[in-house]
């Protein structure tokens, strides 16, 4: 029997979800959690195989939560599931540890084989995704030009970038010039969507997931 924990913030969609896993017969949903900053206690309160989690979970996101499961509990694998189906978001979930990553809208049977791939040691990447993410062309940014052009993404202003950053306003300047130049892109906003939508920017989740001291 593979034990689940299931974090989804939506009770309709949680209430969804454990219903079809419990289906299966070979997977048991031991414990749930609505909130990001409560995958973390849960887990390590109930010792799961698999944390099934939400990527836009409140307090802290799914990428978040990944990376604590995987410095906490790491015997404790992780499945995304996600609306989201960005190069980018995979990368992010692939790189802060998950197993898995599937989009919410997967079927039923496909799912369940997911969560036990993922718990026998295995990967479960949406295959469409997976497909995506090898074929797509390599960034022409360096770390530091998608570090400042994420920033100017989310509506930092150079000065506020700077300051984030540890830079000066002009050295930010300077990246944004860069990257607009690199990608071809008329305008700022311009190169913003460029690389948003090549899966060049760098996911930045939501906070941090804390854990019951």
């Amino acid at each position: 029997m593979v034990r689940v924990l299931l974090a989804e913030d939506m009770h309709l969609v949680r209430g969804a979800l454990r219903a079809l896993l419990a289906e299966a017969g070979d997977i048991e949903v031991v414990a749930e959690t609505g909130h990001g900053d409560q995958v973390v206690p849960t887990a390590l309160a109930h010792r799961p195989d698999v944390a099934v989690l939400d990527i836009d979970l409140p307090g802290a996101d799914g990428i978040a939560g990944t990376a604590a499961l995987r410095e906490r509990l790491p015997e404790c694998r992780v499945l995304i599931l996600t609306a989201h189906r960005r190069v980018e978001v995979l990368r992010a979930a692939l790189a802060a540890g998950a197993a898995g990553f599937m989009p919410k809208d997967a079927p039923p049977d496909r799912l369940a084989d997911a969560v036990r791939r993922v718990a026998a040691g295995e990967s479960a990447v949406d295959p469409d995704l997976a497909a995506r993410a090898l074929t797509a062309p390599a960034s022409p940014l360096t770390e530091r030009e998608a570090q400042v052009l994420g920033l100017a993404a989310e509506g930092c202003e150079p000065r506020e970038i700077a300051k984030r950053l540890h830079l000066s306003a002009g050295t930010v300047r300077n990246y944004l010039a860069a990257a607009q130049l690199k990608l071809d892109a008329r305008t700022r906003l311009d190169a913003v969507r460029i690389a948003r939508e090549a899966g060049w920017l760098p996911h930045r989740g939501r906070g941090r997931v804390g854990d019951a001291g």
